[in-house]
């Protein structure tokens, strides 16, 4: 859950003090090496490629995802996939992102970035019980993969599945958002893991301490300079819309390793942007990882003291509260989003669109709520009631919704659900996102209509509490 609203308020703070000129102006890096004895001419210590390859290695995913022809070319689709998945001995051509007109990309393959990357080597392997069949994080994955490779282009319009929306977002929080803050945020600021007075590795050029936060910066996806620009910005950078907010070194080609916007940044630039309310969870966390990264700079290659860690630790605090509050304002807005796509879908007007849109954006709903429950900290009761109201697939327009998942791999479609009562669910799940993480941008805000709709609905509205 949430950490104290002292954290938060810390980090509010933080963020303000951090706007001055001085402070806005400054990119994660170049810190000076400091490793004692290295004798190589590296002079800056950053390094999180590999990070940066993983990003590229779930956007190529995601739009591999689509490339299934309903079941002729499975076989192909699955095996392309998982190359992405669980990496590959040749060099993978980048499927996303790739040049475009007006936005052109130094990198054309994954090993221009780093060699040997994969995704599910650092994927959650919890139980995943926001998904049907009692399975681990990644067998979950695999099997989304297998469903996406057998589907047409990435969609079930039967059970009510965008599979290339589901394993992305999923991928976000059971990948990156994992990794950071139940990793490199967590046991590795021990003093005795990847301690600062050595190097991380035989011969490298930056300390244990160094590289473990660089680390976990790349998994937030942010560009090295996203701080210098707006949320607009930053949402543009991603969308392949701005090279020259992109272009922070003025070459004309976007280099994905320091100058991209990857998913989890993304999405806290999105909050920041829009909703209801002006949030600062880019600016907030870019700060924390960037003044944690000077604090161990500082220490100058010797062992961090135990005052050095604990101050470590509260800049880890603030990235973990709001990186879990993004992943919370991301579920909130795809819940409102389903919310409207339901009232489109009564209307009847365009019933294929609508469909397909409310499929997208369900996904997109799962995903996030399933990141949620990826980080270090046990949801609890909160997960028991986003799983229930969610379910493990939407209520379709026949009134029918998968309940579980078969011996052989197939759905089930044993819960029965109305649109309209599907509609108090995600008005339910926006107010238990408010209720629990105190999330204030609130996008696709449609919590006011609860009342009035489950008083129409009547008491089978609120069974679903159950």
């Amino acid at each position: 859950m949430s950490k104290s609203n002292l954290n938060f308020t810390s980090a509010l703070v933080a963020a303000t003090l951090f706007s001055s000129a001085a402070f806005a102006e400054q990119a994660y890096g170049p810190f000076p090496v400091t490793v004692k004895g290295y004798s190589g001419d590296k002079t800056d210590s950053v390094s999180y490629s590999g990070q940066i390859a993983r990003h590229v290695l779930h956007d190529s995913l995601k739009k591999a995802a689509a490339k299934g022809d309903g079941g002729n070319n499975a076989a192909e689709v699955e095996a392309l996939m998982l190359a992405y998945f669980n990496g590959s001995e040749e060099d993978l051509e980048i499927i996303a992102p790739v040049s475009k007109d007006g936005f052109p990309v130094k990198q054309a393959t994954v090993n221009e970035i780093s060699k040997g990357k994969n995704i599910s080597g650092k994927f959650y392997n919890g139980a995943m019980t926001a998904w049907p069949g009692n399975q681990s994080g990644v067998d979950v994955a695999l099997q989304m993969i297998k469903m996406a490779a057998a589907s047409e282009q990435g969609y079930d319009p039967v059970n009510g599945m965008d599979w290339g929306q589901l394993i992305s977002k999923f991928t976000l929080g059971a990948m990156a958002y994992n990794q950071a803050v139940d990793n490199y945020l967590d046991e590795k600021l021990e003093a005795d893991n990847k301690p600062n007075d050595k190097p991380y590795s035989e011969g490298a050029h930056y300390t244990g301490k160094e590289h473990s936060w660089d680390e976990a910066f790349g998994y937030f996806g942010a560009a090295a300079h996203s701080v210098t620009l707006s949320p607009e910005q930053n949402y543009a950078v991603s969308k392949q819309k701005d090279l020259a907010a992109a272009d922070a070194n003025g070459d004309g080609v976007i280099d994905l390793k320091t100058e991209f916007v990857f998913g989890p940044a993304y999405y806290a630039a999105g909050a920041d942007k829009g909703g209801n309310k002006n949030t600062q969870y880019m600016t907030t966390i870019f700060n924390a990882f960037r003044d944690g990264r000077a604090l161990i700079a500082s220490a100058n290659g010797e062992a961090l003291t135990d005052e050095q860690r604990a101050e470590l630790k509260n800049y880890a605090d603030i990235i973990e509260t709001n990186w879990e509050k993004t992943l919370a304002e991301a579920t909130f807005k795809y819940a409102g989003s389903v919310y409207k796509d339901i009232d489109k879908i009564k209307s009847g007007e365009d019933s294929d669109k609508a469909l397909r849109n409310y499929v997208k954006h369900w996904g997109e709903l799962k995903g996030f709520s399933m990141a949620l429950q990826s980080g270090k900290n046990n949801l609890g009761a909160t997960a028991i009631d986003l799983n229930w109201l969610i379910g493990f697939g939407p209520a379709m327009p026949d009134g029918k919704m998968v309940s579980d998942i078969d011996a052989d791999g197939n759905f089930v479609r044993g819960r029965e659900m109305t649109l309209d009562d599907y509609q108090v669910n995600m008005l339910k799940v926006q107010k238990l996102l408010i209720e629990k993480f105190g999330i204030e941008s609130r996008a696709n805000d449609a919590t006011a209509d609860l009342a009035a709709l489950a008083d129409k609905l009547g008491e089978n509205a609120s069974a679903e509490n159950d």
